[in-house]
């Protein structure tokens, strides 16, 4: 069997480089070894950039009319354990900051959005998908597939891995990954919500947290921080101690919580960071998971996984209507994925730090950060960029001042605004397009 481009992996990210590809008539083979859709979680909020692609490919309104719009995110601390009532007045982290017209997020059922762009990919005639299909191993150069009972070789130009943490295409490539685990892990679930739950909050005392995410279809996401290692004792407590810890930290959520009745419903999440040392070698490349891992804290990862495919793809399209392939053009995705990856890998680790550790103290210490960060203005209009994936605005000396308190806010009245060079344009986004000119230059 041959194709132009094999990808291995029918997650988000590899539907959307396949997508890129078929759209541009490069005949794409898309392998995806899950049989139907897995019960595990996959990320579900959908950040401002990534919107972005899918209106550049005609996608946004089916995405939006499938899901819940998240104007901000309310961070709510709990003074007191013995008195859920008792809380500091919240702070908001708001995307309406960010210009429009991707000045919000999005929270959409994993699955839909899959489906949305499978679907999408399938009107197209050099897209291929295969399912189930198991890649096995590179044998003589070509990628020896299971389907069903046999087994094929496939000959492709190009080999992408797109197939999550566990990737045996990575492991081929022999490359450095350093795992960083953490001292907790979470529970996620999704249940019916009160209607007046319609924005994202995260509610936190000094030793865990409960964020919620509304999803069209008046249900919510909810995420529960938990010890690492006590997630059979809990089992063991059984449900009702878990309704107990979510109505601990929201009272608003009883009667609603009691809808979940079984276990089997929750789903144990394990945080791991890393990021391997190449995207790229040769005519194998990484994508999403496969290349990095980001704490779910700041719900990044279906996020980076898009925007390497989106990148990827754009590339992959230019290389062969323009007939130039190497490696070296091939390392152009890397060259600009890999900085906008680590900077909000670096974010995701720092708010996982602040909000993991059981001390009172430092609970005082995050609630001043966070009072400092949402009420200065360019510190929030900062963070809301980096995080949207629109941009990147670092901070400075100056704003680690202001964001511990040993400087004042700045003045609402201060002149500040976005400009152009913190906003990332397509020549940043797909620098192979200009090379000509630069040339010229």
């Amino acid at each position: 069997m041959k194709t132009n481009v094999l990808v291995i992996g029918g997650g988000v990210g590899g539907l959307t480089v396949a997508l890129k590809l078929a759209r541009c008539g490069i005949g794409v083979t898309l392998v995806e070894q899950m049989k139907g859709s897995p019960h595990l979680y996959k990320g579900e909020l959908v950040q401002p950039k990534t919107l972005q692609i899918f209106d550049s490919i005609g996608l946004l309104p089916p995405v939006l009319e499938n899901g819940h719009i998240i104007n901000e995110i309310d961070l709510v601390e709990r003074r007191d354990l013995s008195d859920a009532s008792e809380e500091v007045p919240s702070q908001s982290m708001s995307y309406n900051i960010l210009p429009k017209p991707y000045h919000h997020a999005l929270m959409i059922p994993h699955e839909t959005l899959k489906s949305i762009l499978l679907e999408e990919a399938e009107k197209y005639p050099s897209f291929k998908y295969i399912q189930p299909g198991r890649f096995m191993e590179f044998e003589n150069g070509l990628a020896k597939v299971k389907l069903s009972e046999e087994e094929v070789l496939i000959e492709a130009d190009y080999y992408v891995s797109a197939e999550g943490r566990k990737s045996k295409v990575r492991d081929f490539m022999q490359l450095r990954q350093k795992e960083k685990k953490y001292d907790h892990h979470f529970l996620t679930v999704t249940f019916p919500r009160p209607k007046s739950l319609t924005e994202g909050k995260i509610i936190s005392n000094h030793h865990t947290f409960l964020g919620l995410f509304p999803l069209p279809n008046n249900l919510v996401r909810s995420v529960y921080m938990i010890p690492k290692g006590s997630y059979k004792t809990m089992i063991e407590e059984g449900l009702e101690s878990f309704y107990e810890k979510y109505l601990e930290l929201c009272p608003a959520l009883d009667g609603y919580v009691q809808k979940i009745d079984s276990w089997k419903q929750i789903q144990l999440m394990i945080p791991v960071h890393y990021h391997v040392s190449s995207y790229v070698k040769d005519n194998i490349v990484l994508l999403g998971d496969a290349a990095h891992s980001v704490h779910p804290m700041a719900g990044e990862g279906m996020n980076l996984a898009i925007q390497d495919g989106d990148v990827l793809g754009e590339l992959f399209c230019w290389m062969y209507e323009h007939n130039r392939h190497s490696s070296e053009l091939l390392s152009l995705y890397e060259e600009v994925r890999r900085p906008r990856v680590h900077h909000i890998l670096k974010l995701s680790h720092l708010s996982a730090l602040a909000y993991s550790r059981p001390l009172r103290s430092l609970v005082t210490w995050r609630r001043k950060v966070m009072d400092q960060l949402t009420n200065d203005p360019v510190l929030h209009i900062k963070h809301m960029l980096n995080i949207s994936g629109l941009g990147m605005w670092k901070e400075t000396i100056i704003d680690r001042a202001i964001q511990t308190g040993v400087v004042p806010i700045r003045k609402e009245e201060v002149d500040y605004h976005l400009e152009k060079r913190h906003l990332f344009t397509s020549r940043d986004d797909y620098p192979w397009r200009y090379m000509e000119e630069e040339v010229k230059r």
